[in-house]
């Protein structure tokens, strides 16, 4: 796995404080979705949530739907379809018309279940929940691929199913499963020789894990007769960047507060700091824990290289969109990653970097050529130009 392979993309829940209109929230994750198209991003993903404030996004294939209207080439994923809250058909049925609707731009991610409170509500046991959702990957690729499925087991019924669409890619769209720190979502995605998505990446205990996480991944899809790839891996964790660290952290007083507060009272995503830390001291530990990267592009391709090194290389950075900051400088972190980072992690300019220390390096030797041709242009004109002697 080369750098210069790496793909950009970004996380979107979303997390946005319950102050605004949701019509007005979904239509700024819109926006978001076609300016990263513009800039040139590779993925767009968004998830499955039904409580808790903060995750406005209930069916992340309606979303996908609205936006494949309005973009042109970034992919389109689900970031994650919560199995164990659906019927297997259904699930298929609808990745396969959105496979058609975005003419073959959907990654289909799937997961458990990530909010307690979501399970709760659905009536899931939370001691089954991962076993549900193998369950239903194990009849959800078979229908994806066209194929026949009958199928019992205590919560779902399948009778001659078949997802009667078929899928625009072939032989169907790249599943991709959820994983934190523990082995389940790599032996699962191993099983079905499917792709990792490894949400907390950048936590301490996700951090040490890439290592495993290989391993198992790798090792499980071995032992199925499958073979995995790093492209397909992809590692998400919390960014914002500006031009300099100290902007950068007056920029996201707009916002980290709320978002610390959400993860410690609501969700699951364990953060280094506490709610009733000061300002300073909250990015200090997100920043310190390695948790997050607050400061500038240059911050931010260190850790990629930290990540680099600590997984053995991955295929997708994927940024956990937030309201750290403001929308218009949440959209300008994202134009300083496309500006700076990327080309920096593809060695984009390089060639012009090199082209411009050989012209410095040879500039007196050309000169010197440019200098004579001219003083030659001049001597030919002077010859041309020559009266005949007196006689």
């Amino acid at each position: 796995m080369d750098q210069r392979q790496l793909r950009f993309g970004a996380f979107v829940s979303p997390f946005h404080n319950c102050d605004e209109s949701v019509s007005t929230l979904l239509e700024r994750d819109m926006q978001l979705v076609e300016h990263l198209d513009r800039i040139g991003f590779h993925e767009f993903w968004v998830g499955e949530h039904h409580s808790g404030g903060m995750e406005t996004i209930p069916s992340p294939e309606l979303f996908l739907a609205a936006v494949a209207e309005r973009t042109k080439r970034i992919k389109l994923c689900t970031g994650v379809v919560s199995l164990p809250y659906h019927n297997p058909l259904t699930v298929a049925d609808r990745i396969t018309q959105l496979d058609h609707q975005s003419k073959g731009r959907v990654v289909f991610g799937v997961g458990p279940g990530s909010l307690p409170s979501d399970v709760y509500m659905m009536g899931r046991d939370p001691l089954r929940i991962r076993e549900m959702a193998e369950q239903l990957l194990d009849v959800i690729i078979p229908l994806l691929r066209g194929e026949i499925v009958d199928k019992e087991t205590d919560f779902f019924t399948l009778r001659h199913a078949r997802a009667q669409l078929g899928s625009f890619q072939f032989p169907h769209p790249e599943v991709v499963v959820a994983a934190t720190a523990s082995p389940y979502g790599p032996q699962l995605a191993g099983k079905h020789g499917a792709g990792l998505l490894s949400l907390g990446a950048t936590s301490k205990a996700g951090f040490d894990a890439l290592k495993t996480t290989w391993d198992i991944w790798n090792g499980e899809a071995t032992k199925q007769g499958h073979t995995v790839n790093r492209a397909s891996w992809r590692l998400v964790g919390p960014v914002h960047i500006a031009e300099t660290r100290e902007q950068a952290r007056k920029n996201v007083a707009y916002g980290l507060p709320q978002w610390i507060r959400y993860f410690k009272r609501v969700s699951a995503l364990p953060i280094a700091t506490e709610i009733d830390a000061s300002l300073d001291e909250q990015i200090d530990a997100m920043v310190g824990s390695g948790m997050a990267v607050i400061g500038t592009p240059d911050d931010l391709i260190a850790r990629l290289h930290q990540l680099w090194d600590q997984s053995g290389g991955f295929g997708c950075w994927l940024d956990m969109n937030h309201d750290w900051a403001d929308f218009e400088n949440t959209k300008k972190s994202y134009e300083l990653i496309a500006r700076f980072v990327m080309p920096s992690l593809h060695q984009g300019t390089r060639g012009r970097n090199e082209s411009m220390e050989w012209a410095a390096a040879n500039r007196g030797q050309f000169l010197d050529m440019r200098a004579k041709a001219v003083q030659q242009e001049h001597d030919k004109w002077a010859e041309k130009n020559r009266k005949p002697a007196a006689e």
